[in-house]
C-alpha cells in the first residue's frame, strides 16, 4: 500500500460504493494484491501505474501490518506531478486529504459531493505515518 504525499497532504483513494467488496465507499490507500512471485516494492510500482497511471522510482519501506487474513506493506513517496495528471482508473475518486481530515477519520470527495469516511485500518497506518513524520 502506497502513502502518497504532497505538500502536507495525503493522497487517498475513494473505493467504488459497491456492496461485497472490502471497504466499499470509504477513502483507503492505493495499492492491492501481489501476483505470485512477486515482491511487495514491485507490486505497488505496477498496482500505482494500473490504478491512477502514476509511476514511481523510488519508494521508501515505512512499515509491516500483519494479522490473519491479510498483510500489508507500507511504503511512502512524494507526488511529483499535479493531482489532475493523475488517470483514476480503480476506484469512485480520489484526493489529497489533510492529516486533520485523516485525524478525524472523514474527508470531502468532490465527485460524491459529500464527505466520506476512512477505512479503520487505513486511517490507523496514516496516523502512525503522520506520527512517525513529526518525531
Amino acid at each position: 500500500m502506497a502513502i502518497i504525499h504532497q505538500k502536507g497532504k495525503y493522497l487517498m483513494q475513494l473505493r467504488d460504493d459497491i456492496p461485497g467488496i472490502l471497504y466499499p465507499g470509504v477513502w483507503g490507500l492505493f495499492g492491492g494484491h501481489l501476483d505470485p512471485g512477486e515482491k511487495p516494492e514491485a507490486g505497488l510500482k505496477r498496482e500505482l501505474v494500473e490504478e491512477i497511471n502514476y509511476h514511481v522510482e523510488e519508494l521508501t519501506e515505512f512499515r509491516c501490518y500483519a494479522d490473519d487474513k491479510i498483510i500489508r506493506y507500507m511504503y511512502s513517496c512524494p507526488l511529483l506531478v499535479p493531482l489532475e495528471q493523475l488517470e483514476l482508473n480503480e476506484g469512485w475518486d480520489l484526493a489529497l486529504l489533510t492529516p486533520e481530515e485523516i485525524q478525524r477519520g472523514y474527508g470531502y470527495s468532490p465527485r460524491a459531493k459529500q464527505e466520506r469516511i476512512m477505512g479503520d485500518i487505513h486511517r490507523e497506518m496514516m496516523l502512525d505515518f503522520i506520527a512517525a513524520q513529526t518525531k
